[in-house]
């Protein structure tokens, strides 16, 4: 497995956020996380993107210990968190420089900057400051900045969240083809998004797994996700 996920719990104060969750993801596979606002989604990826730690239970990405080897475990992950932070007074290439040197050779950022802006669909936005920027062509940069080391697994959440329906549609089909090639583990609170993007989905309510199944079993998702959203 390439990603394996034993035992999380998570408190913040009283609140029981993550209750013992556990679960393994295989290279090849888009793994959706679906549930309500507040389920424990981005928690869960905070977690394995070793920005958070767990009060119980590890990561092993690859093998690699998030507690223990971090610096190997998180050379191996790019991260889109859901506020999709970013330095909006720069230029767009010139961040995506500043976030290669980071990760990689110096001699090999200029080629790949270029690859991922091509790959990004941002070649006409490179040379616009970051605030000039449509929400849809932001999370083109955050993905790009997510991407830019090569990562064998990638963490978003809610990449789609505030996009009209054509930049979702856009993003959708940027995310299906780096699915070729990566693990992706993608979060939603949105069933259709899940289904037309993941091929398996783990359903996360009041920090618990419901349920973890493919996303072709349509009828057995919607019904018992139109469940949890009514409680």
């Amino acid at each position: 497995m390439f990603l394996q996920v034993s035992n999380l719990s998570k408190k913040y104060g009283n609140q029981q956020v993550l209750n013992n969750i556990s679960f393994d993801v295989s290279k090849g596979e888009i793994i959706g996380l679906l549930g309500p606002n507040g389920a424990g989604k981005s928690t869960t990826m905070k977690i394995i993107a070793g920005c958070l730690v767990p009060d119980a239970g590890c990561v092993l990405i690859e093998g690699f210990n998030m507690s223990e080897d971090d610096l190997e475990a998180k050379s191996k992950i790019g991260y889109l968190p859901e506020n999709n932070p970013l330095y909006e007074e720069m230029y767009v290439a010139e961040y995506l420089e500043y976030v290669a040197k980071i990760y990689i050779k110096k001699r090999t950022v200029k080629e790949r900057i270029k690859e991922v802006i091509e790959l990004t669909g941002l070649q006409k936005e490179a040379r616009k400051t970051i605030n000039q920027l449509s929400k849809g062509y932001r999370q083109r940069v955050g993905l790009a900045q997510a991407i830019i080391h090569n990562p064998d697994l990638l963490i978003l959440d809610e990449p789609t969240s505030g996009l009209d329906p054509n930049q979702t549609e856009e993003i959708k089909g940027l995310l299906l083809e780096l699915g070729k090639k990566k693990v992706i583990l993608f979060s939603s609170h949105t069933l259709s998004e899940v289904e037309s993007i993941c091929s398996r989905v783990i359903i996360i309510h009041k920090g618990n797994i419901v349920a973890d199944m493919p996303t072709h079993e349509t009828d057995n998702l919607d019904t018992l996700f139109k469940t949890l959203t009514k409680e």
